[in-house]
């Protein structure tokens, strides 16, 4: 009877969890998302905040990427190392752990409706987008501009390759495709990742030659060791009770490792401990009970593992070959150096990067024999030093600046030439100009500006502008040539892969230019792509209030955090501001010069970029401020109606009838 009323009680008081979880659910979903306030560092001027898109959780095994996650801080970068585990909630937002005490380092687990693993699909539509409104919150709440979206697991490739102003760098730390919980999809977005990823980072040689021909820009980077973790004599180091000599080995005693090899070492060395550290999940421990010489402790932590590694008389990497094990270069032999212990390993390609301090075993006898040897050798004090000395230059922090350095030049990225047109409004341009320098944040950038015969200054203004930075030229013209002709003299002598039409009474946003040349990138089914704004005759105008420029640039970052990747197909792209590829241009032509001063030669445009197949977008992850017809409004209204007229005529009759442009639903039509 008590067993009967316990087991009611349990069922009960489970259900009233269920049903309490289930209605805070329900009722969190309409509660405004706040971050947690936690002590968050500025940016350090001039260096990335980097997003490190984890195959792991933070406090699941201490690793590669907590390690160059630790090294970059230390480098003065802030890192956002995203869990892969979620928090169980519709919102858009994140939960935030902080990692030190200066904060630079946090732990963020994204918010997802359905948490799900990671390694078994893909993310649906509906998850792509509530997990990119939630990094869009921690986006608007760190304030970061320029980000390297650093990925370790292609679950995260739609995320991680949408996100504004950033550079996606693909750290490929394993052969995925030799792992047995890997869907066909996770290998399928792996694949994407490859080919869109400016660079991607291998671990060793035979994985670098393996994605060879798919990946752009490959670096390897090779793991590395926590020197002074691992080389400090500990306190309390592990004493065998039978004071037998120590054979050891510690990690994931998985599906690659070798339990048959073992089993010999166990067979040939009777009088030896051997000490196997780390989760068994191949029921290893069962299938080598019989010897008696072998104990498993388990998972050990991080912090404790130079207790025993300081105990061994020989390490051990006793792996199967397989493509997963060929692709490996073991963190662990760097460790096992750092103590200055022999190694004993399989051989495995990259054992021959270890400077002959590994003793690599092509068979079962081989392995056997070369502990034997290390074991019947007396110690040698020279070796030892140079087994340390080596992996002193092999450490994390060495690694790190490997990847800053080709994570962070932009010899990878194309020349994206802007051309800024002016006529008169001097104090428009410079706000412009020094816009462009300032918020750009792409160092292969090209500024042409041209000129239409301004009289209020500009003329000595851009002269001496130019003369201030080498990617910078100016073209005087002596006669106002119109918007188009002056676009194309611009055009003619621009450098670029991709162009930005930009008009001088613009202000453009923290890493306007990026994000539009990503897009670009991303979708070659895109001709012409341009920005949100304030004020616009067409669907691109968005409300957003503000007094200054300094109020501008806050509000634009709350709205684009909030639109990630949110792309719109419109009839008609303004061209106060648009990107298009080189090829583009190449095969559409110049700007049609017989609109004179200006009027229908962007609607113009749009219509042979439509009749090329191309589609026409508006991207609202960018905004940029727009004054709206500053030079045309200084002309008298009736010029400029008669020039609407004319150009209305030239127009139709190339295109047929002329149809008025739409703002966006949400504001109504146009009156």
């Amino acid at each position: 009877m008590k067993i009967t009323s316990e087991v009611a009680r349990r069922w009960l008081l489970k259900k009233v969890k269920s049903v309490y979880a289930s209605l805070r659910k329900q009722i969190t979903a309409y509660i405004p998302f706040k971050p947690s306030k936690v002590l968050l560092a500025a940016a350090t001027d001039g260096l990335p905040d980097y997003f490190v898109w984890g195959v792991i959780d933070w406090h699941f095994r201490h690793q590669r990427p907590q390690q160059l996650s630790k090294a970059l801080v230390d480098s003065g970068r802030r890192v956002f190392y995203i869990s892969s585990n979620f928090r169980n909630d519709r919102r858009a937002g994140f939960a935030i752990e902080p990692l030190d005490n200066a904060g630079k380092l946090f732990q963020i687990k994204l918010f997802l409706a359905s948490p799900k693993v990671i390694y078994f699909s893909t993310p649906s539509t509906t998850e792509v987008e509530q997990l990119q409104k939630s990094i869009g919150q921690l986006i608007c709440w760190a304030n970061t501009n320029l980000i390297i979206s650093f990925v370790q697991h292609a679950f995260w490739c739609d995320i991680a390759r949408s996100i504004p102003n950033s550079r996606l760098v693909y750290d490929c730390i394993d052969h995925h495709e030799g792992f047995g919980n890997n869907a066909v999809d996770i290998i399928f977005k792996e694949n994407q990742l490859l080919r869109e990823a400016e660079i991607t980072v291998t671990t060793s040689e035979w994985l670098d030659s393996h994605v060879a021909d798919r990946a752009n820009n490959r670096h390897l980077i090779r793991n590395a060791t926590d020197f002074s973790h691992f080389a400090a004599h500990p306190k309390s180091p592990y004493i065998d009770p039978e004071n037998r000599k120590i054979i050891g080995y510690y990690g994931a005693i998985a599906s690659w490792f070798d339990t048959d090899l073992i089993g010999a070492v166990a067979t040939n060395f009777p009088d030896c401990c051997i000490l196997l550290i780390g989760a068994d999940t191949v029921n290893a421990k069962l299938i080598l009970s019989k010897h008696q010489n072998i104990i498993f402790t388990g998972e050990v932590e991080y912090k404790y593992l130079p207790n025993y590694l300081h105990s061994f008389d020989v390490c051990l990497l006793p792996f199967k070959i397989l493509p997963l094990t060929l692709a490996t270069n073991p963190v662990k032999v760097y460790e096992y150096l750092s103590a200055g212990k022999p190694v004993v390993s399989v051989d495995l390609p990259e054992m021959i990067n270890f400077n002959g301090l590994v003793n690599s075993a092509r068979s079962k006898e081989e392995f056997v024999l070369a502990i034997s040897n290390v074991l019947s050798t007396d110690c040698s004090p020279a070796m030892t030093a140079a087994r340390i000395a080596f992996a002193k230059e092999q450490t994390w922090t060495h690694r790190a600046a490997n990847l800053i350095a080709c994570a962070e030049l932009a010899y990878f990225e194309p020349k994206i030439s802007v051309i800024v047109v002016t006529y008169n409004n001097l104090s428009y341009t410079i706000d412009c100009l020094a816009s462009v320098v300032a918020n750009s944040q792409y160092n292969a950038l090209e500024i042409i500006v041209v000129d239409n015969a301004s009289v209020d200054g500009t003329t000595e203004y851009l002269q001496s502008w130019a003369h201030e930075s080498p990617n910078r030229a100016v073209i005087l013209n002596n006669k106002n040539a119109g918007f188009a002709a002056a676009n194309n003299q611009g055009l003619a002598i621009a450098k670029g892969e991709f162009f930005v039409l930009l008009n001088n009474d613009t202000f453009v946003t923290p890493g306007w230019v990026r994000t539009l040349h990503n897009h670009l990138k991303r979708d070659s089914s895109i001709g012409l792509i341009g920005p949100v704004t304030n004020n616009i005759g067409n669907e691109a105008k968005i409300v957003l209030a503000y007094k200054n420029m300094d109020q501008m640039v806050s509000a634009a970052k709350k709205y684009t955090s909030a639109h990630i990747n949110k792309i719109s197909d419109i009839a008609t792209t303004a061209f106060f501001c648009v990107m298009f590829s080189r090829d583009l241009y190449n095969n559409i032509g110049q700007l049609d010069e017989s609109y004179g001063l200006g009027f229908f030669e962007d609607d113009d445009y749009c219509r042979r970029v439509e009749f090329a197949g191309l589609r026409i977008v508006c991207t609202d992850d960018v905004f940029v401020h727009h004054q709206l017809s500053a030079s045309f409004l200084k002309l008298p209204s009736q010029i400029r109606r008669n020039l609407f007229l004319k150009n209305k005529v030239i127009y139709e009759s190339k295109w047929g009838t002329w149809k008025p442009h739409q703002f966006r639903k949400s504001l109504g039509k146009r009156s």
